[in-house]
């Protein structure tokens, strides 16, 4: 327990630097949590205190604000959303994308029956192709949840299954990047979707990414009978769906137009 002070204090430390505001959390309910977290994690026999010991572990300050102003902004004319997602420059990238990994969509097409122009449209709208992989470290954004209590069991969850995943692939997990809300690799898949749909190793080879995506749609597709289901189960909004049905009908007509 002496361990977990001093972690406390170095965490609450880099907490209190900043300039408090009125909607800062509370600092003695974020030592509770990690707290209890440390507790949990060591007792299911995780070095989670040595975790937190490594310089390369930095609490992500007020990240329930990230969440909040994010859920703030409402979006509802599809043409607003294209511009959020900068629609147009991706339009232009994708044909190259889909000439570049031809036989990498074309044998996850094959294999999981998923169009592969609809694989390429996630990826685009996910990480513009590979370009973004997310600034964040997951361990971090996990633990920042769950100290300031937001999602916490969520974030509770996506830890241990975060920790699975690095022990059964034999890697760091400092050496991860994530968006501010955990998700990884081009696909930005969440811990939980790792363990169950990831393919193969590395989470920044794009066939794997290529491979992951279609894994995922082709089991939702089963579930709910369409592609169209599978992808608004991948991200549960309309205009997403829409957005990577529209970018992938621009392979189509590229294509089409080239014959």
């Amino acid at each position: 327990m002496a361990k977990i002070t001093t972690i406390l204090l170095l965490f609450f430390t880099f907490v209190l630097s900043g300039n408090a505001q009125a909607t800062d959390p509370d600092p003695a309910a974020m030592k509770k949590n990690i707290e209890e977290l440390a507790k949990y994690f060591e007792g299911k026999g995780y070095a989670f205190i040595e975790m937190l010991e490594d310089p390369r572990y930095e609490p992500v300050e007020n990240i329930t604000l990230k969440f909040t102003r994010a859920a703030e902004r409402v979006i509802e004319d599809f043409s607003e959303y294209q511009q959020v997602l900068n629609y147009d420059h991706k339009k232009m990238l994708i044909n190259d994308f889909m000439k570049q990994y031809e036989s990498d969509l074309e044998s996850a097409e094959k294999e999981y029956g998923i169009p592969k122009n609809v694989i390429a449209g996630i990826l685009g709208v996910e990480s513009e192709f590979g370009k973004y992989s997310g600034t964040y470290n997951p361990f971090n954004v996990y633990v920042s949840m769950y100290a300031e209590g937001h999602r916490a069991e969520f974030a509770k969850a996506q830890l241990e299954e975060l920790l699975i995943f690095v022990k059964n692939n034999d890697l760091d997990v400092f050496e991860l990047r994530s968006s501010y809300a955990g998700a990884m690799s081009y696909a930005q898949f969440i811990p939980y979707s790792l363990n169950r749909w990831w393919v193969g190793k590395d989470l920044y080879h794009m066939p794997n990414n290529i491979n992951s995506v279609a894994k995922y749609l082709s089991h939702f597709k089963e579930i709910t009978g369409t592609v169209e289901g599978a992808i608004y189960r991948y991200n549960p909004s309309d205009l997403y769906t829409q957005a990577v049905l529209s970018l992938a009908n621009e392979v189509t007509e590229v294509t089409e137009g080239t014959k």
